[in-house]
């Protein structure tokens, strides 16, 4: 599914349903609440999936992805204003993984001291259904030309409308990589105009 994404080209796509850990927040992804988040996903997420793996069943840990909105959508295209942003942070799970494995997981990782935002983490299944989506190479902050484009001129142009919140899916390690050379997969939940 993520590889259908290619940068200056938006794709109209049916999503399957997923389930992921998931953990909210809001304000400017460039503070502290933002990190700790992001610091409580990841160790549950390995501890998962190090039980599987035990247990015979193996899977990879997948990107940081997460939902963005806001009472007015132009927060995140022409304004950019990342303080009226509220957030959901997600980590792609596998089917067979189920509320009782998370509970056993985030008794592990408290055991070993759990990151303070731990105990705000839940498994979520996300049903977006149609979408459309695009690659952006490069930083956040140039995102907002590309979106617009996106909410103002093709999903229109399709006879859709904006649902949901929009999504974005982060194929690159954002501790290792320039900005320049980020991978960012951008997708809205969409419905045909009535």
């Amino acid at each position: 599914m993520r590889t259908r994404a290619r940068a200056g080209q938006f794709r109209i796509l049916d999503v399957p349903s997923a389930r992921y850990l998931a953990i909210d927040g809001a304000g400017d992804p460039n503070t502290r609440p933002f990190a700790e988040a992001v610091e409580a996903l990841f160790p549950l997420a390995y501890t998962l999936k190090f039980a599987s793996k035990a247990a015979g069943r193996d899977f990879v840990v997948m990107p940081l992805e997460g939902l963005w909105w806001a009472d007015d959508m132009d927060a995140f295209t022409a304004r950019r204003d990342k303080a009226a942003w509220s957030w959901t942070l997600l980590i792609r799970q596998p089917d067979w993984i189920d509320a009782d494995a998370v509970a056993a997981a985030r008794d592990r990782v408290a055991a070993k001291g759990a990151p303070p935002r731990s105990g705000d983490i839940r498994l979520e299944t996300l049903d977006e259904g149609r979408c459309v989506q695009t690659l952006h190479l490069g930083p956040f902050d140039a995102e907002g030309p590309v979106l617009e484009r996106m909410h103002h001129e093709f999903v229109p142009a399709n006879g859709l409308a904006l649902t949901g919140r929009h999504h974005e899916i982060y194929l690159s390690d954002l501790r290792r990589t320039a900005p320049e050379r980020l991978r960012t997969i951008l997708r809205q939940p969409v419905a045909s105009r009535s």
